[in-house]
């Protein structure tokens, strides 16, 4: 028997002012009953799971942010895996990745929309 995995987008919701973001800091927020991490760049905005895949923790928002080799990147605050924002797929542990959703600026309010596995 095969299990087939889809992505399921859904719709926008507007989560805050992006002037509320700060540069290079994450920040949580509750997105239609699943906790997103986001995170303000110097010109571009990122959202993944706040969930950090490793130790099941919500802490991702808390992780310090970066680069690696030109990518934008965020590091678990626990054990520090290194994520990279555009995939969600941790550069350290091949086949580890967090879901990432997208995110945009909207007439100066940031907008997430989720995407599920299922």
């Amino acid at each position: 028997m095969s299990i087939t995995t889809t992505t399921i987008a859904l719709r926008w919701t507007v989560v805050c002012p992006l002037d509320r973001l700060d540069p290079n800091r994450g920040v949580a927020a509750l997105v239609d009953g699943v906790q997103v991490a986001l995170f303000r760049t110097a010109d571009e905005l990122f959202a993944i799971d706040n969930r950090d895949p490793v130790t099941g923790a919500y802490v991702l928002s808390r992780g310090i942010v970066g680069s690696r080799g030109g990518l934008p990147t965020v590091a678990s605050p626990l054990h520090k895996q290194v994520y990279d924002l555009r995939t969600g797929d941790c550069l350290d542990l091949p086949g580890v990745s967090v879901t990432r959703h997208e995110v945009r600026c909207r007439d100066g309010m940031v907008e997430v929309r989720l995407r599920q596995e299922g």
